[in-house]
């Protein structure tokens, strides 16, 4: 795992010259981009959740390329679209910003489900299916979507079939006062991701990917996974608790922050550090605890505290 961990360290120590005082949302980031999930990032404008996409793709070399959201942005815009050419008297395919290595959707809240419904296909396959053709889309490949939750006017809300395919859904929040000061100097002269170089290759990340696959996960852990999940279909506060995609996204995101903090094995305090940007947007809150302010972040700790946490034995870490 020291190549993970090596990786790891080198992104994040690259990305925290642009984007100040946010360690724990950039190995958010990672661990998703390890686990070969999609990142979904939810806040109020300026506080860089776009920036944060485009340092993490400027960190890699790879291909990037930016998706704004509205409400005229058709799939065809997307995914790209069979044009004739008027020379080989031939449709041909021209590649819309879906084939690239990192996507950001900009604002996808802001574009109606028809053209949201265009990334399923993509998020969860790594293909793209055009006029009867399916495409496989390169790897390393994630998609970065932003929304804003205060301005609703003009919003398409994402339904809940495609908020299950993000594996995490995390806020960035505003910066600590030090760290406001901090970027404002970084920022007097020229901004930071101008000058922002590659410290790892593509094919590092996907190196990474596989790795990550071969931490062990002790079946006490996983008991403990499934243990958190279905306490979610049964609390009397959700109307709708996690599904088994959300015990895989569980899985798979503890096996990369195990790896990312140079383990071979999966411990407790894993699942824990990682189960609320998992879990929160896979599961609905009932009207009356809506009202009564509970929220699913508080479900998901309060379950975390009810639940005992397995003891792992040195023999069952490997």
């Amino acid at each position: 795992m020291k190549q993970v961990q090596g990786t790891a360290k080198a992104i994040i120590k690259n990305v925290e010259k642009v984007i100040v005082g946010k360690r724990q949302q950039i190995v958010y980031s990672l661990v998703s981009w390890f686990s070969e999930g999609h990142i979904l990032l939810e806040d109020v404008p300026g506080v860089a959740k776009t920036m944060l996409a485009r340092a993490l793709a400027k960190s890699v070399g790879c291909k990037f390329k930016r998706v704004q959201c509205t409400p005229d942005l058709l799939p065809s815009d997307v995914t790209g679209a069979s044009i004739f050419n008027q020379k080989t008297v031939e449709f041909e395919f021209r590649e819309g910003p879906l084939f690239s290595n990192i996507l950001l959707a900009d604002e996808i809240n802001r574009t109606t489900p028809r053209t949201q419904a265009s990334l399923l296909e993509a998020m969860a396959e790594g293909s793209v299916t055009v006029d009867g053709n399916t495409y496989t889309l390169s790897k390393p490949f994630v998609v970065i979507a932003t929304q804003n939750p205060v301005d609703h006017e003009g919003t398409f809300p994402l339904p809940e079939a495609q908020l299950d395919r993000f594996l995490m859904k995390f806020h960035l929040g505003y910066p600590a006062m030090q760290d406001e000061l901090d970027m404002l100097g970084n920022l007097q002269m020229q901004h930071p991701i101008e000058t922002l170089q590659a410290v790892v290759s593509a094919k590092q990340i996907v190196e990474c990917q596989q790795a990550v696959r071969s931490v062990h996960v002790d079946p006490k852990v996983r008991q403990y996974i499934l243990q958190l999940v279905t306490q979610t279909r049964e609390n009397e506060h959700l109307l709708l608790g996690g599904s088994p995609r959300a015990s895989i996204a569980l899985f798979r995101a503890s096996q990369s922050l195990a790896a990312m903090r140079g383990r071979e094995f999966v411990l407790p305090d894993d699942v824990k550090a990682i189960a609320a940007p998992v879990m929160t947007h896979r599961v609905i809150l009932k009207p009356e605890s809506r009202l009564r302010r509970v929220t699913a972040e508080q479900i998901i700790l309060q379950l975390l505290d009810q639940i005992a946490v397995p003891v792992i034995s040195n023999e069952a870490t490997g």
